[in-house]
């Protein structure tokens, strides 16, 4: 009885343990943002389930997942909705903590067979488990449409030199040093316990994942160092109204909100822009189908020559039905062009699941009721990129800037860009489609207001941080209330918002000057822009090997 006493209080003080390491990690992406917690909470993640194999560490992997995602998607709690939105928040948890729990269950059994080996071995086995770490990641992006959030690598946005190695292997590759570093930690904690007589025994369980990290940041201060754009400068004011999003959602309030909207584009209009930008959803009725909506944006545009990137929804027939009534509606981004001209629609192609579409809906009416939404948006089917010639039929001489910088746009310069809709901008391997060599910049339009003020703008903006570094080109967040700014290529957070308490979430406006390619110029690829995840799907590959070689020695 007092040994079956005894097993319940250690393996209490496992899941207390793990619990900690869940929350070391979730620290690193929280408002206090303690980047460097995320390098140990994989390492105190491993001492939770030191020596336990099977389902006691997938239990343990499990609690520390689970208390991970509950502290660091907190903000799921902030939807204005009525009912329980704590439900939407533990069955998000529980799905995205078995892929933790996977990783320390695997992790755990190959660390048991190597405990005490060789140099080599424990080192192979490091190197393994930064390996798997990456592999979860690249499946947590891609299964049941994907949720790439808070993915380790992205905890470290604010170490310019560190991620500039995203422009190579993108984030998994900061991942993976990450968690590399964290396991030879541990291995090197365990070194001293075994001899803690023996002076520099832990020095060879980092040496090697130390030496890589010199290498990065002698990498990423190279990068850095590199001139960046000296060419033309477009003049872009971006629009944050801050709607709350029960406003958004009540239809009494459009023409509310939408006066609003206008009355903070009159004030952004008094200086002279090239380029307006209004967040996701911020027009309240379809600019395409209403008239008195369509009139004012395009008198808009044509009175102040600008043109305009703006969110709006958008409805077209239903492709290859039989009822003629039958329709898809659009999360969508006009572009509006100084002659009040509708030049061109991109239809957002990765929907939110449960916030912008029902899965089976049709078999599982039900469903709805546990989410905010009553009926689905249609994802787009193609790639829309929007090209703007400055002046449209009226040219004009570029201004200098007064500040002494670059010149205005060139009159006969045609700028190119793609619009990113909603959370697009966290995913590595749909963002990379949308460049090409002529592309100046990308713009993210996103309604981040759905989750009040916390931690999820912020977290947002990391990932998209990486978007810029990893295909080497700014990206503009217009945002409804933050994190509105521009991201330049290396990463840098340049020119945010704040009112005037300071706060990124308020309303107002912000004018900003991003660099463009120049006439005939063309924009470097990044090494992971031409190839893609070839290191992530690296990692998928050998941790594949491994775990065939695993399994098949178990079944011998």
């Amino acid at each position: 009885m007092l040994k079956n006493f005894a097993g319940q209080i250690l393996l209490r003080s496992r899941y207390s343990l793990a619990i900690v390491a869940g929350l070391l990690l979730a620290a690193a992406f929280l408002e206090i943002g303690l980047a460097g917690s995320a390098w140990v909470a994989p390492a105190f993640m491993l001492a939770a389930a030191h020596g336990k194999t099977g389902g006691d560490a997938f239990r343990i992997g499990y609690v520390a997942g689970l208390a991970h995602y509950l502290a660091s998607l907190y903000w799921l709690l902030l939807i204005p909705v009525t009912g329980y939105p704590i439900l939407g928040l533990v069955s998000v948890s529980a799905y995205l903590a078995l892929y933790p729990a996977t990783w320390v269950w695997l992790v755990s059994g190959v660390r048991c067979q190597v405990s005490g080996s060789t140099w080599a071995r424990r080192t192979a086995w490091s190197l393994a488990g930064a390996a798997i770490w990456v592999a979860l990641e690249m499946i947590v992006g891609r299964l049941l449409s994907g949720f790439p959030w808070n993915l380790i690598g992205t905890s470290q946005y604010r170490m310019l030199p560190l991620i500039q190695i995203a422009s190579v292997t993108g984030v998994y590759g900061v991942s993976f040093l990450i968690v590399w570093v964290s396991l030879s930690i541990y291995s090197a904690v365990l070194a001293i316990l075994r001899q803690p007589t023996v002076r520099h025994a832990w020095l060879g369980e980092i040496i090697l994942p130390l030496a890589a990290l010199v290498v990065v940041f002698v990498f990423g201060f190279g990068k850095l160092r590199e001139p960046t754009a000296d060419g033309p400068m477009l003049r872009v004011t971006f629009v944050q109204p801050s709607i709350p999003q029960t406003m958004i959602w009540n239809e009494k309030e459009n023409d509310n909100r939408f006066r609003q909207l206008l009355e903070l584009t009159t004030q952004a209009l008094t200086n002279e822009t090239d380029l307006l930008l209004w967040p996701e959803a911020a027009v309240p009725k379809m600019i395409r189908y209403d008239e008195e909506t369509f009139r004012t944006i395009t008198s808009l545009a044509r009175s102040n020559r600008v043109w305009m990137i703006i969110g709006s929804d958008d409805a077209g027939r239903r492709v290859n039905s039989t009822n003629p009534d039958d329709g898809d509606y659009f999360n969508s981004s006009f572009l509006v062009s100084p002659d009040g001209q509708l030049a061109n629609v991109y239809h957002k192609r990765h929907l939110v699941m449960f916030g912008e579409y029902i899965p089976l809906i049709r078999w599982l009416p039900f469903v709805k009721w546990f989410t905010p939404i009553t009926s689905g948006f249609t994802s787009g089917d193609k790639l829309v990129p929007f090209e703007m010639d400055r002046w449209g039929e009226r040219p004009r001489e570029p201004q200098p800037d007064p500040k002494g910088g670059s010149p205005a746009v060139s009159p006969h310069r045609t700028v190119k860009t793609a619009t990113l809709i909603c959370f697009e901008d966290v995913f590595p391997q749909l963002v990379r489609e949308y460049v090409d060599d002529e592309t100046d910049f990308l713009v993210n339009l996103t309604n981040d207001g759905w989750f009040g003020e916390g931690a999820e703008q912020w977290q947002h903006a990391a990932s998209a941080v990486f978007r810029s570094v990893e295909n080497g080109l700014p990206l503009v967040r217009c945002c409804n209330n933050g994190l509105t700014c521009w991201i330049d290529e290396r990463g840098r957070l340049r020119d945010i918002f704040r009112d005037k308490s300071g706060s990124v979430y308020g309303a107002g406006v912000m004018n900003a000057q991003i660099p463009v390619l120049a006439p005939g110029e063309k924009r470097p690829a990044t090494f992971y822009n031409e190839h893609g995840d070839w290191f992530g799907w690296l990692c998928v590959a050998l941790t594949a090997l491994a775990l065939f070689a695993r399994l098949s020695k178990s079944s011998r």
